[in-house]
């Protein structure tokens, strides 16, 4: 059974990814769990080019494959933003950037207050970056948090077709319509080949 190291040192996001690429024939490995404390600067102007680099880099880092993302939240308010900057939006915490958002929308009215989370999954082997893949999901910025699940602006991001926020939902549901989950989707033939051609994700 081939490693495959999931390039990231946001614990919930390393959980996430356990719980969607639990169907698939890999040992995931952490870049903790391997020692390595190399951080990717994530200063490209798109998701993909942050993706592409972190992957290329933990993979030669670790001498294993690796799967990196970049993702963050696009407000249509605003432009697109905070977009690749969302983990940079302000300095502090998560509730720190959602307070912010929530004060940079605080006019702005329902109908307009339209989102999306977009995730780009970069892998790669040791030698270089053998594909991206891309995921999505729409929402609407919601007025005030709600829910005490995942992290990152999901207490925000509400989903019209489920009544919710994406912070209410169980793991299992969020990682049926999450950007991640749909970009993990899309990549499953970059992980099949590593994977030697066997399975797909888990679902419920």
């Amino acid at each position: 059974m081939p490693d495959l190291l999931i390039a990231t040192h946001n614990a919930g996001k390393l959980r996430e990814y356990e719980r969607l690429l639990a169907g698939l024939r890999f040992r995931l490995r952490s870049p903790a769990g391997r020692g390595l404390s190399v951080t990717a600067a994530e200063n490209g102007a798109t998701f993909e080019e942050n993706a592409r680099h972190k992957a290329a880099l933990y993979a030669a880092a670790a001498g294993l494959p690796a799967l990196a993302d970049d993702s963050g939240l696009e407000v249509d308010a605003l432009d697109g933003a905070p977009g690749v900057l969302s983990a940079r939006y302000v300095p502090g915490s998560d509730a720190d950037r959602v307070r912010a958002l929530l004060e940079a929308l605080r006019d702005v009215p329902w109908e307009r207050r339209g989102a999306r989370f977009r995730c780009v999954i970069a892998v790669a082997r040791p030698g270089g970056v053998m594909g991206t893949a891309e995921g999505i999901c729409e929402g609407t910025i919601a007025l005030e948090p709600a829910g005490d699940g995942g992290f990152g602006y999901d207490p925000v991001f509400y989903l019209p077709e489920l009544d919710c926020t994406m912070a209410q939902l169980k793991p299992d549901e969020k990682n049926r319509i999450s950007h991640r989950a749909r970009a993990a989707e899309a990549a499953l033939p970059l992980l099949r080949r590593l994977a030697g051609g066997r399975s797909g994700l888990s679902g419920p």
